[in-house]
């Protein structure tokens, strides 16, 4: 088996967005008099539902917070959203955010490699340009074969959709390709659509299981700045390079 795909998640994965989008969130309740504030423990718990507009809902049906009189609760959940992801594009335009440690290395040198790259996320396809073109810029964007977004399939993460979707796009089977996610919930995603899968923890996934994961790492690290491990054999590198995720994919492929 050879590899020959990367398909990244997105949010937590190529970037920190998770606070950004909980504090987009919360200015789009403010904006219509609502009085609900996600904080972190709060969306902590929020952020294992896939996709925005899921969360808002789950939030509504689960928390029961007080509602607008005579409000309807699949229209304010659909304003809500649309709200929310126009600011969420505003600061990521505006420059509120940074690739993660490596991302842009890993990318390039993939690419230069000849692999193939595609993206898989419960995000909307707005809020993913937005980003890509703010920490990637047009070339790199354009390196991406696939854009795999919530809109495209019937059910997020933690379902494998969005990978079979994707998969599908490229023609490639899972045995050909190497998934790169940050939470449990983008884990069982693509464990479910039978890919081998690296982990880079982010801020809200510190206590994660990550059952199943090839390799659970701090982010993929850099040269100057190698990345420490919670599982996995590292050959002996202290950064995700192309031959590092050949060398787990292999192993995974023997497993």
């Amino acid at each position: 088996m050879t590899l020959t795909t990367i398909i990244f998640d997105v949010d937590g994965t190529l970037a920190e967005t998770e606070d950004l989008h909980r504090k987009c969130f919360n200015e789009a309740f403010a904006a219509r008099g609502l009085p609900w504030t996600w904080d972190a423990e709060l969306y902590g718990q929020l952020i294992k539902v896939g996709g925005g507009r899921e969360r808002i809902r789950h939030y509504i049906e689960t928390k029961n917070p007080e509602m607008p009189a005579q409000g309807d609760a699949a229209a304010l959940t659909a304003a809500l959203h649309k709200d929310k992801s126009r600011i969420y594009a505003e600061r990521v335009g505006a420059g509120a955010l940074a690739p993660r440690p490596g991302v842009l290395r890993l990318i390039r040198e993939a690419h230069d490699a000849g692999l193939r790259i595609a993206c898989a996320t419960s995000s909307q396809r707005t809020a993913v340009d937005a980003l890509f073109h703010l920490i990637m810029g047009p070339e790199m964007y354009g390196w991406f074969e696939v854009m795999g977004c919530g809109d495209d399939v019937p059910h997020k993460k933690p379902a494998p959709d969005i990978y079979i979707h994707v998969m599908a796009k490229l023609g490639v089977a899972p045995k050909d390709c190497v998934a790169v996610e940050d939470t449990d919930v983008g884990l069982k995603s693509s464990l479910a659509a039978g890919l081998p899968t690296l982990v880079t923890l982010s801020s809200y996934s510190l206590k994660d299981s990550f059952e199943g994961a090839m390799a659970v790492v701090s982010d993929l690290g850099e040269p100057e700045r190698p990345f420490s491990v919670r599982r996995g054999e590292t050959f002996g590198q202290g950064w995700v390079g192309v031959d590092l995720l050949r060398r787990w994919h292999g192993a995974a492929a023997r497993s």
